[in-house]
């Protein structure tokens, strides 16, 4: 594994670094993401993997993640080139999915490498492949998720019932959260169809917009930007998912990698980390920026900037965070169970927070806790 700082002499690292700079500059020329670190971008409090002057194992490194807000980790650190600066060459392969389980079958299908996804389908993931087919190595962000509606249709929660409320997909986090929400009012759906008490629809969070000014939906329990879409059509927020945590936290975005990459390629999932905390670092110390960075490359996704009315007030109910948060991941595969998508998982060994930690400890802040279930 790279080491992260050097022991050599201040004159040595002068020299290795002046050496190395022509070549690092030639990398992040050749990749997509930004050529050159952004004036904003945070100080190394930490010697990073790239500073070691050496190729990493891997040319190339493969990384998923959503268009939405609640993904602003991967938004900002690719739009800002801040995890690209940490690769030290390796290039970046950059593929946005709709939601978790598509995300699950590119892992599984040995197309992506790392990737930003939502609970519910890294617990899905996990338990149908006994194990073996990936880890949670850091997290991301926490909230930003609401249940919008059609305000002359439903005036209050119990109003729910009878209508139709879309979710991105079947077993991902927003729809699992919602089928145990449903269940807590004590209302009856089947988790398959989706039909029951409240008709659930599965539609793509691209399209839930139009579905929803056409009126084939009442409402959707979403993440941002698709939530803040729907009021800026004349939803209401009828409920954000945070007033129904104890402590208002809650995962909505961790990082994955494929069991297969942790092993072979250990110092590009350093590096890459390595690039998520500064990122989260960066965004945090500088929301409104990061806020502008993460809505140019949703830009690059979808050919056109959210509005203001739109990102304004959606930005800030996401929490970015390196913690995963991994208690509430329990609580999200309880539901899961309860709501028949998954038989009774078991998570011992789902996190890997061994890179994380090392990467926060150079950094000077506090490691995070895997909840008791770290891989062994």
């Amino acid at each position: 594994m790279p080491a992260t700082r050097t022991t050599r002499t201040t004159l040595r690292r002068g020299l290795v670094a002046a050496a190395a700079l022509p070549l690092l500059i030639g990398a992040l020329a050749s990749c997509g993401y930004g050529s050159e670190a952004k004036k904003d971008a945070p100080e190394d409090k930490a010697a990073s993997v790239a500073d070691a002057g050496r190729k990493l194992s891997a040319s190339e490194v493969r990384i998923g993640y959503f268009p939405n807000l609640t993904h602003a980790t991967a938004l900002v650190g690719l739009q800002e080139g801040l995890i690209e600066k940490e690769l030290n060459g390796t290039k970046i392969k950059a593929q946005a999915f709709n939601a978790g389980p598509s995300e699950i079958e590119a892992l599984n299908g040995g197309s992506l490498d790392i990737g930003f996804i939502g609970p519910s389908p890294s617990i899905n993931g996990y338990v149908k492949s006994k194990g073996s087919n990936l880890r949670i190595v850091s997290g991301s962000a926490s909230g930003g998720v609401k249940l919008v509606v059609n305000p002359d249709k439903i005036k209050t929660l119990d109003d729910v019932k009878g209508k139709k409320i879309a979710t991105p997909q079947k077993g991902n986090t927003q729809d699992v959260a919602f089928l145990n929400w449903i269940s807590e009012k004590g209302w009856k759906v089947d988790p398959e169809s989706g039909k029951g008490d409240v008709s659930v629809v599965r539609t793509d969070n691209k399209v839930t917009p139009d579905a929803f000014k056409s009126g084939s939906i009442d409402g959707a329990w979403v993440p941002e930007p698709t939530a803040s879409k729907l009021v800026s059509d004349g939803g209401s927020v009828l409920l954000d998912e945070t007033a129904l945590w104890p402590d208002k936290k809650f995962v909505i975005t961790n990082v994955i990698v494929s069991q297969k990459f942790l092993k072979e390629h250990p110092d590009v999932v350093e590096a890459v980390l390595t690039g998520t905390v500064k990122t989260n670092e960066w965004i945090n110390a500088n929301p409104d920026k990061a806020k502008a960075s993460a809505n140019a490359k949703l830009e690059a996704e979808g050919g056109k900037p959210l509005d203001a009315k739109i990102i304004d007030p959606a930005w800030p109910s996401i929490a970015i965070t390196d913690d995963p948060l991994a208690a509430t991941l329990k609580t999200q595969a309880d539901w899961a169970v309860k709501a028949n998508l998954i038989e009774q998982p078991e998570l011992a060994g789902i996190y890997d927070l061994t890179l994380l930690n090392k990467v926060l400890k150079a950094a000077g802040k506090p490691e995070v806790s895997d909840a008791g279930l770290g891989a062994k």
